[in-house]
């Protein structure tokens, strides 16, 4: 698997994936009827910050992940990532090396921390994904997420010191 800069041209490849896992509504505060052109300008963001995708032998965009600083000004020290993974190709390790890559970037970026503002409670297998890279959860805020099937769920807060 190579990890390397998005581009506009793998848009295409993000779009359908990026679209069915923000309309399921189970992980992304993003609105659920998010159209193509707002989705690709929220998701492929300039320099300072970067946007990969995870990529196969062939070439095959197998998920991606978008990286900033997660505030500005005198809290612009913390970082922050997002990443989706095309759920044909889960669980082949695609998001532990995605949030590997970003916290490399954000280490070698001079950031001191990297901070999720809402990850859905109910998306375990995020939780414990973070987790095993270090992150721990600050804060919950209680109700936080509608989710389509569990009702009202928490968002959790996660931070890594880097």
């Amino acid at each position: 698997m190579l990890i390397r800069n998005a581009t506009a041209e793998d848009w295409p490849a993000i779009w359908p994936f990026f679209h069915d896992i923000v309309r399921a509504g189970e992980t992304f505060t993003y609105p659920l009827d998010l159209g193509e052109e707002e989705a690709q300008g929220w998701w492929l963001i300039p320099e300072p910050s970067r946007s990969v995708v995870a990529v196969d032998d062939a070439g095959t965009v197998l998920g991606t992940a978008k990286m900033n600083r997660n505030h500005m000004g005198n809290g612009s020290h913390i970082a922050s990532a997002s990443y989706m993974v095309d759920p044909r190709h889960s669980g082949r390790g695609v998001g532990r090396a995605l949030c590997e890559y970003t916290l490399d970037w954000a280490r070698g970026a001079g950031y001191r921390a990297m901070q999720f503002n809402a990850v859905v409670e109910t998306n375990t297998p995020a939780v414990r994904l973070y987790r095993s890279l270090g992150f721990e959860v600050t804060g919950t805020l209680p109700e936080g997420f509608h989710h389509p099937t569990e009702g009202y769920v928490g968002l959790h807060i996660m931070h890594k010191a880097l």
